[in-house]
């Protein structure tokens, strides 16, 4: 018998909206926020949506300025050193620990998108991409079963693929970039923490690499 998953509260279906949008700059840095169009567009009062703007304030999505409201933060190439240092700790040990932890059901789930990669390698455009590699990291983050590192994890990866979708414009190669996940997930569901932990050593420094040779 499955434990019974209670549905997310409004704040929590609110801040998920608002961050996977500021995340893929669908709202620009810089942009105000609105709490009552926000709210139109979700379907509920501003209760909601400003817990929601005060999470994704202390994940440093938006900032508030008093009288002046919430706007989307900007994105700052000069971050990029802060968050690759903070990535190269903590995601090696992650996928490692995932490698070990991971269920029964968390490998079925990591199977399933594997073979969706596969399948489709160079599908879709940029954002698609992008958006690919975004479930990609919180579906292995999950499998480390450890909720303070997994919150961690995915607001560091969430800053830097902010970072992406500025260049993303410029980049060559992003289906590559995606695609390095194959043997990633393939190493994780295979319970080997230190193939894990090298390739995701690879993957984050290839990511720096990557953008560094734009600026």
């Amino acid at each position: 018998m499955h434990p019974q998953v209670n549905p997310p509260s409004l704040a929590e279906q609110a801040y998920g909206y608002i961050r996977d949008r500021l995340v893929m700059l669908d709202i620009p840095p810089g942009s105000p926020l609105n709490e009552e169009e926000l709210g139109a567009a979700l379907g509920m009062g501003r209760t909601p949506i400003r817990e929601a703007l005060k999470r994704l304030e202390s994940e440093r999505l938006v900032v508030a300025y008093p009288r002046r409201g919430t706007f989307a933060t900007d994105v700052n190439i000069s971050d990029l050193a802060h968050i690759s240092e903070v990535r190269r700790t903590l995601e090696p040990m992650a996928t490692a620990a995932a490698a070990s932890r991971a269920t029964d059901a968390d490998r079925i789930t990591l199977t399933e998108l594997r073979a969706q990669l596969d399948a489709d390698v160079t599908g879709g455009d940029n954002a698609d991409l992008l958006r690919t590699d975004l479930a990609l990291h919180r579906a292995v983050y999950r499998c480390v079963h450890n909720p303070f590192l997994e919150d961690t994890l995915v607001q560091y990866d969430n800053l830097a693929t902010r970072i992406w979708c500025v260049f993303v414009p410029r980049l060559s190669g992003m289906a590559g970039h995606v695609h390095e996940h194959v043997p990633l997930l393939t190493a994780i569901i295979e319970g080997d923490a230190e193939k894990a932990a090298a390739l995701t050593q690879a993957h984050v420094t290839g990511f720096e690499a990557a953008i560094r040779a734009l600026i």
